[in-house]
């Protein structure tokens, strides 16, 4: 018997010693959850049948309180022990994928530390069998080659040597193979991992986590996060296993995942990465769009444009027969420039627009106009505009001798319902008028009332309002009919996506928001496809947070972004802390797929690629567009047929990928992804810019014709498309092909 037989032996004799642990500890949660089932159901019965259902008694309902405080920590404990039992499932399947020995300074005993998805410590000898890959000790095995090596333990920094690291492929509870990484991690392992076929959900990627992610995962020294990285560097698996790692670091800083959310793309992206964290024995975490923030803070009164419409309309040119003014429109309003207009537009209104009136009450004067103004600039504790105009309101109705007070307040009721009513007055004939308490009401309110969509009006409709706010700062050209265009938008209803972020910045500031209060970590993904001013939103609305911010400024669809994009985010946020990170390696698509894709930016990016080596892209002409449709057909056919599960056929726009799906569905099984739709194994038809974030095995890019791709925009799209694919990448034409390709 060899050397590697006597070790696997050995390895196998430890696996199925980690698999006795990991089912005896699963059998033992089992019957804890048991016991923990019937006391809740216990305790349940018992508040039903020992207290009212419903009083005003203080005492009863202090009772009824401490009844549901305990229930509450009883359903926590039987949750928490069904997520413990499925940890074990999950383990039992694979319990670890690596292993290192250590020897620690001063020590002459090597420690075997196997390094798995969660711990497994065997509760009869407290012997750790597995170590959790987030532990502290295991980010020697991510992060270190054999020899000298350190680790930050909670309270020390612990040195020693390495002198093996192994690796594992474990299958459904049997030992495949292993491999020693005698110098360094080898790419063996890591070329299994991802030459496997595309998941219709994000898989996670503990096996292969390569040191400079590990890095970025385990960052807990500063609030705010920003990584540059290239398409397929494994940015969206590095956040979610960045938060998986913040929980488990969080234990003992309270940190649970209703404080963590992420603010994804659109809702198909959502969807594709929503197993990760359940996979890492976690809870998901809430993910929210901005069309989602949108519609929540401007309501359903007005028409909310999403951000895929925006898209649609730029890429289609079908602005509403104005294309030109839209784009310019778009460009201006998310510039730098009007974010300061709009900050200016603050003060001016707090300076020019509050109308301040002289305040008297049964002839009597109870606050002078220049009074009111003292209290309103003089806010000592700097709270938003409308906050500050409300604390003058009550001060103005507390400030009637105390007996008039509830008279006051009767009257209030009457007027917010009079408009359109009829009232019998005699009830209020010995306090004043109906006449007279409408135009108290009416004058204090004339000056405490703001609302940010008039505002935002006011600022396209007052002439002049718009070129005085911005003396000193470039305007368009159009800017009139940028105004025009704006005024005529809101005064039908109807916001534009690039409205949405102005508005949403108005209504915080001069509101406040409490809403988001309990958020201590937010992931941003798709850095790039972000203003300057919707950073400002984030910062206002998650203002306890601290920040990962990811993104590829290559993938910036609709607009030109540069590095300096990560350094306006730094000054916006305002973190006591921040690092800027560059990931460069691509691991996503053979070594042939980004070679080619690297020739469609301008200029090149710095870009590593995984060496992984497969079939060259394919450029496919055709005669005319149904021998194109015909391949495409062909092709999805041929690539189903050698195993690929998940095929997507790219188009440039939503309106392109309608009709072609109308096509394909009468010869295929294909499915047309809108936006809203879940990811699914098949064939799948897409626009670019829903694409952006995904991974297939095969796309199949549709028409890369000169006429149908000609501008940067589209230079944007193609390359977003082309860099979804893992494994096999064709491109179809008829007529004349692109120039950029």
């Amino acid at each position: 018997m060899n050397n590697y037989d006597m070790e696997y032996q050995t390895e196998k004799e430890y696996l199925e010693k980690s698999l006795r642990v990991i089912k005896y500890e699963m059998d033992k949660e089992l019957g804890i959850l048991s016991d923990r089932k019937h006391e809740l159901l216990e305790a349940r019965r018992e508040m039903w049948e020992s207290t009212v259902h419903y009083s005003d008694d203080f005492e009863k309902m202090m009772e009824i309180s401490q009844y549901l405080s305990l229930i509450g920590s009883q359903t926590g404990s039987y949750r928490g022990t069904i997520r413990q039992i499925e940890k074990y499932k999950r383990m039992i399947f694979s319990p670890y994928f690596g292993r290192f020995d250590f020897v620690e300074d001063g020590s002459e005993e090597t420690e075997k530390i196997y390094v798995g998805l969660n711990n497994v410590t065997d509760s009869r000898t407290l012997d750790i069998v597995v170590y959790d890959w987030r532990a502290p000790i295991s980010s020697i095995y991510y992060q270190y080659e054999l020899g000298r090596v350190f680790y930050k333990a909670p309270k020390s920094i612990i040195e020693g040597s390495v002198n093996l690291k192994r690796q594992y492929n474990i299958k459904n509870s049997n030992l495949e193979y292993y491999f020693d990484c005698n110098v360094k991690i080898d790419d063996e392992l890591l070329q299994k991992v991802l030459c496997r076929n595309a998941s219709p959900k994000m898989r996670n990627i503990v096996e292969s986590i390569q040191k400079e992610q590990d890095v970025i995962i385990r960052d807990t020294d500063n609030e705010l996060l920003m990584v540059q990285g290239v398409a397929g560097s494994g940015k969206t698996s590095i956040a979610l296993h960045r938060i998986a790692y913040l929980l488990y670091y969080g234990m003992d800083s309270q940190v649970q995942s209703n404080n963590i959310l992420i603010i994804s793309p659109n809702s198909v992206f959502g969807s594709y990465i929503s197993t990760v964290l359940p996979d890492l024995g976690e809870e998901n975490v809430d993910q929210l769009t901005f069309d989602e923030l949108s519609l929540k803070l401007l309501g359903t009164a007005v028409t909310i444009e999403k951000r895929s419409e925006q898209l649609e309309a730029l890429i289609t040119e079908q602005c509403q027969q104005k294309p030109k003014l839209r784009k310019s429109s778009i460009e201006f309003k998310e510039s730098e420039a009007f974010a300061v207009i709009l900050k200016r537009l603050l003060s001016y209104y707090e300076k020019h627009m509050v109308e301040f009136e002289d305040v008297y009450y049964d002839g009597k004067l109870i606050e002078t106009r220049q009074q009111l103004k003292n209290m309103f600039y003089n806010d000592k504790l700097e709270r938003p505009m409308i906050q500050r105009l409300k604390r003058i309101e009550r001060i103005l109705f507390n400030s009637i001798h105390p007996y008039q007070r509830p008279r006051v307040k009767k009257i209030e009721k009457l007027v917010q319902t009079l408009e359109g009513h009829e009232f019998d007055v005699k009830p209020f004939s010995r306090l004043m008028s109906i006449k007279e308490s409408k135009r108290l009401y009416d004058k204090i309110r004339k000056f405490t009332e703001i609302d940010y969509f008039e505002v935002y009006k006011k600022l396209f409709t007052i002439d002049g309002l718009l070129e005085k706010l911005a003396v000193d700062l470039d305007l368009p050209e159009n800017i009139k009919d940028i105004s025009e265009f704006t005024r005529d938008s809101l005064r039908q209803g109807y916001v534009y996506y690039e409205d949405c972020a102005p508005l949403i910045f108005l209504k915080l500031k001069l509101e406040g928001s409490t809403e988001y209060l309990n958020i201590r970590q937010v992931v941003v993904d798709e850095a790039q496809d972000y203003t300057p001013l919707q950073y400002e939103i984030f910062g206002i609305l998650f203002r306890y947070a601290g920040f990962t911010v990811l993104g590829d400024i290559q993938q910036a669809i609709d607009k030109e972004v540069e590095l300096s994009l990560y350094d306006k985010i730094d000054k916006i946020l305002n973190k006591r802390s921040s690092v800027q990170l560059y990931l460069d390696k691509s691991y996503r698509s053979s070594y042939e797929i980004s070679m080619f894709t690297q020739k469609l930016l301008k200029p090149k990016q710095a870009c590593i690629s995984f060496e992984r080596y497969e079939e060259k892209p394919q450029i496919i002409q055709s005669s005319n567009e149904p021998k194109m449709l015909q391949a495409v057909i062909d092709s999805t056919k041929e690539l189903a047929s050698e195993g690929y599960k998940s095929i997507a056929v790219i188009c440039k726009s939503m309106q392109e990928a309608s009709e072609v799906y109308q096509q394909l569905e009468k010869s295929i099984e294909v499915k047309l992804v809108s936006g809203e739709e879940e990811i699914q194994k098949g064939v799948l038809v897409m626009p670019a810019y829903i694409s952006k974030g995904l991974e297939f095995d095969a796309v199949l890019v549709y028409d890369v014709s000169r006429e149908n791709y000609n501008s940067e925009l589209d230079r944007k799209l193609l390359y977003v498309a082309c860099t979804r694919a893992l494994h096999r990448l064709r491109l179809f034409y008829a007529g004349d092909v692109s120039e950029m390709v």
